[in-house]
């Protein structure tokens, strides 16, 4: 059995009205991802919009990360930059926060370089002491190995233990993994939000990580699955679908629009560039927010959801 499972939300960076991290409002939804039952944390990942963070600020938050979760769940860091100095850098710093692993995106320029890639990865791993997951993302993110590439390069780094599939289309590549990669690859999870999460853990996935605001939905879903209850799972995914299509759009100013409304951050600032939501979309996502009601625990007040989870 694989040693990580399940629902592992990517937390995000919360930002005050100026644009500077609030320390307190990051804890509150890494409490709330404990909470709605999340089987583990990952930090930073996109939805972290970690390249609009400097290194300190990465550290800090990465050191404030094992403070909060005293051991509770796994955490998986995100190490992914720009050199391998700071790579190792941040996933040994993971790995004093109680990491069990380091995801790490394919880097830009190695693409087309298997040696050099199973050279960048082999000393990530004996320099920092962490595990590494492999977030095999396409391009713009990463460099989208295919499936013979990935095969080949966890053969020769043993210390890459897992990989987060991202790579479109990701479920014939989880199927090909699972049944390719034997024991050199301990587990595969999904990626992409969850929008194809059913598809990958009919393949093979064991888990998957998405956006953080309607954790306890995502929860609910594997745990339907995991017990047979293939109906009521395809059920919770489809209700979701409406959110996931905008989520695909918006992004990380989604998610904070969505913690804003349920009361567990005090501001929806983003640093990362992408279209804002408009009157138009903030009432469209207060629609679809209300059409889940019964799956997330509704305050009195419309459009506000309580702080703490059914």
């Amino acid at each position: 059995m694989a040693v990580l499972q399940g629902v592992f939300p990517i937390l995000p960076t919360i930002f005050d009205a100026q644009g500077g991290i609030d320390e307190a409002g990051t804890e509150a939804v890494f409490e709330y991802i404990l909470a709605a039952g999340a089987a583990g944390v990952v930090f930073p990942g996109l939805a972290s919009e970690y390249d609009m963070l400097a290194l300190d600020e990465r550290l800090h938050l990465t050191a404030c990360i094992g403070r909060w979760n005293r051991g509770r769940v796994p955490f998986i860091v995100g190490a992914s930059a720009r050199t391998l100095e700071d790579a190792v850098q941040l996933a040994r710093a993971g790995g004093d926060a109680g990491a069990s692993a380091a995801m790490v995106l394919t880097p830009h320029a190695l693409a087309g370089d298997a040696e050099g890639m199973a050279g960048f990865f082999s000393r990530l791993a004996s320099e920092s002491g962490v595990p590494v997951m492999l977030q095999n993302a396409p391009a713009p993110m990463g460099v989208g190995l295919g499936v013979d590439a990935v095969v080949a390069l966890t053969a020769q780094v043993p210390a890459i233990e897992y990989v987060k599939e991202e790579t479109m289309p990701s479920g014939h590549r989880i199927t090909a993994l699972s049944e390719r990669a034997g024991s050199s690859v301990r587990a595969v999870f999904g990626g992409a939000g969850a929008r194809y999460v059913l598809d990958e853990l009919a393949r093979g996935a064991v888990g998957t990580m998405p956006a953080c605001e309607i954790t306890e939905v995502h929860v609910a879903m594997l745990a339907a699955w995991a017990a047979g209850d293939h109906a009521r799972a395809r059920t919770l995914f489809e209700r979701t679908l409406p959110l996931l299509s905008m989520q695909a759009v918006f992004r990380w100013r989604l998610t904070k629009a969505i913690l804003l409304r349920r009361g567990l951050i005090g501001s929806d600032h983003v640093r990362a560039p992408g279209p804002a939501l408009d009157r138009f979309d903030a009432r469209e996502l207060d629609i679809l927010l209300d059409r889940i009601s019964d799956l997330l625990p509704l305050d009195a007040v419309p459009g506000q959801v309580r702080r703490t989870p059914a």
